[in-house]
C-alpha cells in the first residue's frame, strides 16, 4: 500500500500530476473539493469588510478540513492512493490567513484543536499509515500566476489577489523543507515540466515517483 500526496501552490498543476501518478501506479486519485466548494468563490471575491463580517477564510479552512478528512479515510481504506493536496498543507493555508489577520487567534485555536482531534482519529484507524511520499510541485512566482491564468477560474483572476498568492508562495518552500516531516519529499520543478502536453515530462515525473517509492524499500 502506497499513499502519495501531491502538494504545491494554487494552480501549479496538482490535479494533472495526481492523475498521472494514479494512472502510472494503478492507484486511485482523490481530489481537492474545489468545483463543488460553496465557500471558495466567496473567499476570493469578498471585500475586506465582508471577510471580517462573514469569516470566509475560517469557514473555508473548516470546509477543506472536513472534506480532506473524508478523503483520507476513504483513501486509506482503498489502499494505493494519490491525494491532491494534503491535510498538512491545509494547516499552512490556515496559518498564512491567520498571519494576515483574516483568521482570528480564537478561530486558529479552534481550527488547530479540530485538526489535532482528526489526526488522533486517523492515528487510531486500523488501516492508518503516514504518506509514503509528498510530490512537491515548485515553480517561480511568474509561472504560478501564468498557470492560475491558464486555469481560467474567474474568481481567481482578480488583480487584488496577486499579493495573497505571493504571500502563500513566498513561505511554501520553508514550510515544506522545515515544517513538513510526515514523509519523504520529491521536488518537481514545474517551471520546466508540463505533464499534460509533453509526454517526455510525464514519463520523467512518473519515473521519479517510482524511484522515490522504491528507495523506501518494500511496501507495507
Amino acid at each position: 500500500m502506497s499513499v502519495i500526496c501531491v502538494g504545491g501552490m494554487i494552480g501549479i498543476g496538482k490535479t494533472s500530476v495526481a492523475e498521472l501518478i494514479a494512472k502510472e501506479l494503478g492507484s486511485e486519485a482523490f481530489y481537492e473539493s474545489v468545483d463543488d466548494n460553496p465557500i471558495l468563490p466567496l473567499f476570493y471575491t469578498a471585500s475586506p469588510e465582508e471577510i471580517q463580517a462573514k469569516r470566509y477564510p475560517f469557514l473555508l479552512q473548516l470546509y477543506f478540513l472536513q472534506t480532506r478528512f473524508a478523503s483520507i479515510k476513504e483513501a486509506y481504506k482503498k489502499g494505493d492512493s494519490v491525494l491532491d493536496r494534503s491535510i498538512y498543507e491545509d494547516w499552512y493555508f490556515a496559518k498564512v490567513n491567520h498571519d494576515l489577520g483574516r483568521i482570528s487567534s480564537l478561530e486558529m485555536r479552534v481550527y488547530e484543536g479540530l485538526l489535532d482531534e482528526m489526526m488522533r482519529e486517523i492515528d487510531g484507524l486500523p488501516y492508518r499509515k503516514a504518506p509514503d511520499l509528498m510530490v512537491y510541485l515548485k515553480a517561480d512566482f511568474e509561472t504560478v500566476l501564468h498557470r492560475i491564468g491558464l486555469r481560467g477560474r474567474a474568481f481567481e483572476q482578480d488583480e487584488s489577489l496577486v499579493e495573497y498568492y505571493r504571500t502563500l508562495w513566498s513561505g511554501y518552500d520553508d514550510w515544506v523543507h522545515h515544517h513538513y516531516a510526515a514523509s519523504q519529499v520529491l521536488v518537481v520543478d514545474m517551471n520546466h515540466t508540463d505533464v499534460v502536453h509533453n509526454p517526455q515530462d510525464a514519463a520523467r515525473v512518473a519515473r521519479e515517483v517510482k524511484d522515490a517509492l522504491a528507495s523506501r524499500g518494500p511496501r507495507a
